[in-house]
């Protein structure tokens, strides 16, 4: 069954930081690419981060960009997104899932976890 399960959420101030966890299971997941996404109230999810296999390389929307870092132990099988410099229009949930397209739309990724609410107060 495969399965990822995110935490690391919370409450903090605008220009804090956070950091996101995602643990991975029911695959093997130092073969996929992986991939962080976030929800707003009322908005569509959208793309944050990708990661390749080994880690050794990250893109990200222009939203997060040089304010974000994803990254992975494959060892533990986690995947981490670290964030900083934290905005209000940060605040979102924030869902981690397997890449299985080529794409950065969700369309290409799945195996979604439950997610982990961000919130950024000013």
């Amino acid at each position: 069954q495969v399965q990822l399960v995110e935490s690391g959420g919370g409450s903090v101030q605008a220009g804090g930081s956070l950091r996101l966890s995602c643990v991975a299971s029911g695959r093997t997941f130092s073969t996929y690419a992986m991939g962080w996404f976030r929800q707003a109230p009322g908005q569509e999810r959208e793309f944050v981060a990708a990661i390749n296999p080994n880690g050794d390389r990250a893109y990200y929307s222009q939203a997060v960009n040089r304010r974000f870092t994803a990254s992975r132990d494959n060892a533990k099988n986690t995947l981490y997104l670290q964030m900083d410099n934290l905005k209000p229009e940060d605040t979102a949930v924030y869902y981690c899932a397997f890449r299985y397209g080529l794409g950065s739309g969700s369309e290409s990724f799945g195996s979604w976890g439950q997610g982990t609410q961000v919130t950024v107060s000013s």
